[in-house]
């Protein structure tokens, strides 16, 4: 999950966790107010009940008359009158709570709740003697107010909860812009292009300080670059010059006559062992080079089945007693399919070497080369008969200098295929490979076509 959908997802739950608290809270208040409230209302008829029944004369008459004309009637109101007896005790009659008495006897008021009915009640003395009062009624206007108000609550919590959601969305999508914007530059920079610099943003924030930590970053890769570079051109002067010398005088020495037959071995091993260096370094030079000097390179559009037959002839020509097959057969109809950009040297390298390879330790037998292009990538497939690789070891045939343990027979470096999947990554391809010893190995190359070249396919469509 991206940073900007878990912060947006943070905001929601956060958001969703302060709306709870806050409905919470105002469910409580309207709930208190409400039953206070109407407790308010129960002792109001307590005082003037008890008014009425304990004061008879003109003034009850005119309280009586007054409630009547002025308090609306409760939805199943009740009054009751409880007389203590000599020992201040009341017999709770009516399904009337005994705690509730104990406790109106106790403070000389109190409330309560049974389900739906409410109870007020007080103590009322007249002389010597001593009066429970207590009304009661339903509040289903109290509980529908509720119960409205739940929805309301609930419903509105819905909806905030889906524009926090979209606020949450707009809020994270601006705040991570900036960031979206350096990936953007910094996917851009690849080895052909290590001068280019992210935008400096200004402020101390950590969006500016990220971006300034990356400018670093690229000032000491180019200079890491630039050093290899110039070590490799370097080394290709320096170690080449006194190689080739070495080689001169050497063949210079076995044109001479009067050398012993021992001499003439012990300089032969000396020019072999030189040739083999040569090789060494032209191989090493070319693998560091196609590494990470792709600036360099001269691309172009390459034709791949075009460039499949020269790089099988240039085996051929090394190998004359090589047999391979090139297995056309599934070419897309669309020739812009067959294009790819880049340099045609190096992926002609590059095949050469896998062509090689197949038919070296197939020992001449049959290779299949086969060509085709699927979801905008072009698919090239060496197969040989050869003495396959081991499982155990598959992991490892592209490390520099690893060759297989069935391979010590044949001549190699083990510079061949780290070469080729330098000069593929290179090309924006990759590599995919299966095999089972004693049966062969197949060999899979991907690489994508030419961009606006497949873009002319899509708009011609």
């Amino acid at each position: 999950m991206k940073i900007q959908s878990k912060i947006t997802l943070l905001f929601l739950l956060l958001s969703g966790g302060i709306l709870i608290l806050l409905n919470a809270s105002i469910f409580y208040l309207v709930y208190k107010f409400n039953f206070d409230d109407f407790y308010k209302r129960l002792e109001t008829r307590v005082n003037i009940a008890a008014e009425v029944r304990l004061s008879p004369g003109a003034k009850s008459k005119a309280t009586l008359e007054v409630r009547n004309k002025y308090l609306e009637k409760l939805e199943s109101e009740k009054e009751y009158f409880l007389e203590l007896d000599s020992s201040n005790k009341v017999h709770a009659s009516a399904g009337i709570n005994k705690a509730f008495i104990n406790d109106i006897l106790l403070t000389g008021q109190a409330h309560y709740r049974r389900d739906n009915t409410f109870y007020a009640g007080s103590l009322f003395k007249k002389k010597r003697a001593a009066y429970v009062v207590i009304v009661s009624a339903s509040n289903p206007a109290g509980f529908q107010e509720l119960k409205d108000l739940q929805k309301i609550l609930m419903y509105g919590f819905l909806l905030a909860m889906v524009l926090v959601y979209f606020v949450g969305k707009i809020f994270s999508f601006y705040t991570f812009q900036p960031v979206r914007r350096i990936i953007n530059n910094v996917k851009n920079i690849t080895a052909n292009n290590l001068h280019f610099r992210l935008d400096e943003l200004n402020g101390k924030d950590e969006i500016a300080e990220l971006s300034f930590t990356f400018n670093d970053m690229l000032n000491r890769l180019e200079t890491a670059f630039e050093t290899q570079n110039n070590f490799v051109s370097n080394a290709s002067h320096e170690l080449r010059t006194p190689l080739t010398i070495i080689s001169s005088e050497v063949e210079l020495a076995l044109n001479k006559q009067d050398l012993n037959h021992q001499q003439r071995e012990v300089l032969n091993t000396v020019y072999a062992e030189s040739e083999k260096l040569g090789q060494i370094l032209n191989s090493l030079l070319t693998l560091a080079q196609s590494g990470f000097d792709g600036k360099r390179q001269n691309w172009e559009s390459i034709r791949m089945d075009e460039l499949l037959l020269t790089a099988s002839e240039s085996v051929k020509r090394i190998n004359p007693h090589s047999n391979i097959y090139i297995n056309l057969e599934n070419l897309p109809a669309d020739e812009k399919d067959l294009y790819v950009k880049g340099n045609s040297n190096l992926l002609r390298l590059a095949i050469n070497n896998i062509i090689s390879n197949a038919c070296k330790y197939s020992d001449n037998r049959m290779v299949t080369v086969s060509l085709l292009s699927e979801n905008k990538r072009i698919i090239i497939i060496i197969k040989d008969q050869g003495i396959g690789i081991p499982q155990t070891e598959l992991q490892h045939i592209f490390e520099p200098f690893f060759r297989a343990s069935n391979a010590h027979d044949y001549e190699g470096h083990g510079v061949g295929l780290p070469l080729t999947l330098n000069i593929i990554r290179l090309h924006k391809g990759s590599l995919g490979i299966s095999s089972e010893v004693g049966v062969g190995t197949e060999m899979k190359v991907f690489l994508p076509v030419e961009p606006h070249r497949a873009l002319s396919k899509v708009e011609g469509s």
